[in-house]
């Protein structure tokens, strides 16, 4: 309980003041698309050079959680993603919306931020010995199944058709290949100077999902009834409350699976969430309600990706290795105060480590608090007239696809792919198996790229890939991913069909679908 030491440390004044800046600023930046979690962490950095390295940590961390977080106002009213960890997020996020049900749900997914959050938290003070020795049994190979894992999960996101979810999936794993192989050095599909540096996944992001939005609202003209029809009624905290908890089994599997994909060194959030909302919508009684405006999708996918936070720290106060792009961002703040985490951090600066950590699990408190505040300001998004919200979402999307690189190469991609967006989500193609493609592309090629040299020094690549308990458990796994995701494909044409099914129902309390 050497924690409770150095609590105090955490409401010194500028120490408070640091981590309310930080909260607030992170939800505000989180919202803004394209201004991802790492990205607002190394925005802050140079503003750290003047502080103590505790202080410093305090901001940085503050900012992290509470961006992680913020993606979800974004990706709820504007079904445009924060971050690549709220793409799940926007499944059944804007569909709340839609049917009026915004505040509901940003309520919702900042409940089930903070409870992530702060279980992820707790696992980082207690069981940091433990997991560090855990987290460094991964090796390519496990990575490379992780990877693969994931890419399971792609059929299964499109409800509406498995074979163009994976077909969509497909287009996505194609995409992260363009540009230089960052191994052998070799060009893939460059027929343009500006993809010479491949397809950003910010960049992509944006395109993907807002220019779709804008061309939507713009067809629509001044039509009374927006695109974006979100409730500006306040919604009552204890409703939303008792909505979380009765949706504990969703809050749970985004806790377990973002708890585990964060100590994974290089995973990420943006997997944990899908994970967790694949396997929520796995274990639903109605799965076909994914994407329709179930709010136990926004819960797995919230409680998924702030659980991960607090485990992607493990690798690096313990053994050095940040566990996600953002923790290396924190690992260069830690440098700079001439800081060295490792095995011997909590010997050495014991003040630093612990007030940084109950510093995060103060600010897991400071989100739920403002996001719900923040929340029912947001929802008033639904009286802005479609032109003007068309006008504002391309101002943005220009601003966050160009600040990505400074390029504006990532414009003209951002452009392309969200016209092509467009087109495809015509034919009944979905946006998320694609992202997902994308993102997945590059780990699973890395991973496996360098497990097949270590496994050509061995014994060969099917003894390295295929053998020992974690990569046969990985194995099994995806295995069962994919016979589940096929038999819900036979399964669901015969459920939508039926004579009792409700298109658009709103979920009710126990099972997320009225009958």
């Amino acid at each position: 309980m050497e924690f409770l030491q150095y609590f105090g440390g955490v409401f010194e004044p500028l120490s408070f003041m640091l981590l309310l800046g930080g909260t607030i600023g992170g939800l505000i930046l989180g919202a803004t698309p394209g201004l991802s979690p790492t990205m607002a962490v190394a925005l802050l950095i140079p503003f750290t050079f003047q502080l103590q390295a505790t202080q410093g940590l305090i901001l940085l961390g503050a900012a992290y959680t509470a961006t992680v977080a913020g993606g979800a106002v974004s990706a709820i009213l504007l079904k445009i993603p924060g971050a690549p960890a709220n793409i799940a997020t926007a499944l059944d996020g804007h569909a709340m919306a839609q049917k009026g049900r915004g505040t509901e749900a940003l309520h919702v997914s900042f409940l089930a931020s903070g409870v992530g959050g702060v279980i992820g938290v707790l696992l980082l003070i207690f069981l940091t010995p433990v997991l560090s020795k855990w987290a460094l049994a991964f090796g390519p190979s496990h990575l490379f199944w992780m990877a693969i894992l994931g890419v399971t999960v792609i059929g299964s996101l499109d409800s509406r058709s498995f074979v163009k979810g994976l077909l969509s999936g497909c287009l996505g794993l194609w995409l992260s290949m363009i540009g230089y192989d960052d191994i052998q050095g070799a060009q893939r599909f460059i027929f343009h100077d500006s993809l010479t540096g491949g397809v950003n996944i910010i960049t992509a992001l944006i395109g993907i999902f807002a220019i779709p939005q804008v061309i939507e609202m713009l067809a629509r003209g001044r039509v009374e009834h927006c695109v974006t029809t979100v409730s500006v009624h306040k919604q009552s905290f204890m409703s939303s409350l008792r909505l979380l908890g009765k949706n504990t089994k969703a809050l749970s599997i985004g806790t377990v699976v973002g708890s585990i994909i964060g100590l994974i060194p290089g995973v990420g959030g943006q997997i944990a969430g899908l994970l967790a909302y694949d396997q929520t919508r796995k274990f639903s009684k109605d799965p076909d309600s994914f994407g329709q405006g179930n709010p136990a999708g926004v819960i797995a996918a919230e409680s998924a990706n702030n659980a991960m936070v607090g485990p992607s720290l493990v690798p690096l106060l313990t053994l050095s290795i940040p566990g996600s792009p953002t923790a290396a961002v924190l690992l260069g703040g830690l440098l700079i105060h001439g800081i060295f985490p490792g095995s011997d951090l909590f010997d050495n600066h014991p003040e630093v480590a612990w007030t940084f950590i109950n510093s995060m699990l103060v600010g897991q408190i400071l989100m739920v608090v403002f996001g719900i505040w923040v929340a029912s300001y947001a929802a008033r998004v639904a009286h802005i007239p479609p032109p003007v919200m068309a006008a504002s979402v391309m101002v943005l999307a220009l601003f966050g696809s160009y600040s990505v690189q400074q390029s504006m190469g990532d414009v003209y991609i951002m452009l392309t792919l969200g016209l092509s967006m467009y087109l495809l989500e015509k034919v009944g193609f979905s946006a998320a198996p694609l992202v997902l493609g994308l993102i997945l592309g590059p780990i699973a090629e890395a991973n496996f790229i360098q497990g097949s040299m270590i496994a050509n020094a061995m014994d060969g690549p099917i003894v390295y890939f295929l053998t020992g308990p974690l990569n046969l458990f990985l194995v099994i796994l995806v295995l069962a991913s994919i016979a589940w995701s096929f038999l819900s494909s036979k399964r669901e044409p015969s459920a939508q069909a039926s004579p009792g099914a409700v298109p658009g129902a709103v979920p009710d309390a126990d099972t997320g679908v009225k009958s």
